[in-house]
């Protein structure tokens, strides 16, 4: 009996449909901390950048604890990548309902375009950063990290989302183009990151910002395109396969976030 009932409880755990399908390219990136860290390295310098930033501004949780908002915002992303499709989707709605929160206490709309720069960041530094760590993506592989967040922005009712991944790249060079702009806003949330990460790890902030950011962010933010951790890269893909890289996340990481970290290592 105890046998049955433990094929039957493997049978529906087989059967059961998930967001992301068991083996997607997109599992695979979101279950590795590191790449997560550097999407979130990446996100971090176009956030600062882009006109929408004051409705981060507007609640005051991202000036407040930038650290604690990326936690926040990974579970999220996670739950949604690795739920089961009907938990995934109460996921989305939960999230579309806080901001139609703050949205109505602020009395005015947040922008198609602001909620389509923060999904085309999830998908260029999806892919960035797991190129720069891990491998070259295939074209459909590409595909499959853009079907999936679109898919996120569907359910959300985004409008004005790219239908195909060849129309995400033109719109992706447009936002660059049109979206961003260097404001007090955007000095004053890099105060914050030093503020909250302290000197020598907001330092490592920026080199990691070097190695992912495109030519547009490089250029508002004057970071330069000479990253000092490029030669370090090599080095932290060896430490990986020879379970060291955490020696060295000691170093960077703040001890106040280590476990949680730690935790976002996750099987695809």
């Amino acid at each position: 009996m105890f046998v049955t009932a433990r094929f039957k409880v493997r049978v529906r755990l087989d059967s059961m449909e998930y967001f992301v399908r068991k083996g997607s390219i997109v599992r695979e990136v979101w279950g590795k901390g590191d790449t997560i860290l550097l999407v979130f390295t990446g996100a971090s310098a176009e956030f600062a950048l882009n006109k929408s930033v004051d409705w981060l501004y507007f609640t005051g949780r991202l000036p407040a604890d930038p650290l604690g908002r990326l936690f926040s915002t990974v579970g999220y992303a996670r739950k949604i990548i690795f739920s089961e499709k009907e938990k995934a989707h109460q996921a989305i709605d939960s999230m579309a309902a806080i901001h139609a929160g703050v949205e109505s206490a602020r009395g005015m709309a947040i922008p198609d375009s602001a909620y389509r720069d923060v999904l085309f960041m999830l998908i260029d530094y999806s892919i960035r950063s797991y190129e720069l760590l891990e491998r070259k993506l295939s074209e459909a592989e590409k595909m499959e990290v853009f079907e999936v967040f679109h898919r996120v922005g569907s359910r959300m009712g985004i409008n004005g989302l790219p239908a195909t991944w060849q129309e995400w790249l033109l719109m992706r060079e447009q936002h660059l183009e049109q979206n961003l702009q260097k404001s007090a806003l955007t000095l004053d949330l890099y105060q914050q990151y030093k503020k909250h990460l302290g000197l020598l790890r907001y330092k490592m902030l920026l080199e990691g910002q070097k190695l992912v950011v495109p030519e547009k962010v490089l250029e508002l933010l004057d970071l330069g395109s000479l990253s000092l951790m490029k030669p370090v890269v090599p080095a932290y893909k060896i430490s990986r396969k020879i379970n060291m890289d955490w020696l060295l996340k000691d170093i960077i990481l703040p001890p106040a976030y280590k476990a949680q970290i730690k935790a976002l290592d996750q099987e695809a």
